[in-house]
């Protein structure tokens, strides 16, 4: 997570080893410099009860990784077997580049751009998920 760079809105919180940090009144930047720090935008938790699809129980076990409360090398089995079901249902060419890109940000340990990647599905689920007879 070196290098990693967090653009904060007006009272926008985020999650950094354990702590909850509560931004001012003005956008800032924040340079983090630590590798391996924990750190998640609450923003864009998704809470437990809300992981209730493919995608979403997938962006959850990401985000247990991102604020350490699960072991990333224990979870990438599970990752990478959630990112090839998730092959199985989308299959049009530019969801499977986003789950290659997912699943070889997962094997690199670069969780940030794996949520990035599957939050970028979200939208298409919830389409697939519409469009399913009652």
């Amino acid at each position: 997570m070196s290098g990693l760079v967090l653009k904060l809105g007006p009272k926008e919180r985020v999650l950094i080893n354990g702590a909850v940090i509560e931004n001012g009144d003005r956008r800032s930047r924040l340079a983090i410099k630590t590798p391996d720090a924990h750190i998640l935008r609450l923003r864009d938790a998704i809470h437990p009860e809300d992981a209730t699809t493919p995608v979403r129980r997938a962006c959850f076990a990401l985000q247990l990784v991102l604020s350490g409360d699960s072991d990333p090398q224990k979870m990438r089995p599970t990752l990478l077997r959630q990112l090839e079901e998730l092959s199985q249902v989308f299959t049009d060419s530019d969801s499977r580049r986003v789950l290659s890109e997912a699943s070889a940000a997962v094997i690199a340990d670069q969780h940030y751009s794996t949520l990035k990647h599957l939050r970028g599905l979200l939208p298409r689920e919830d389409r697939l998920l519409a469009m399913r007879p009652s």
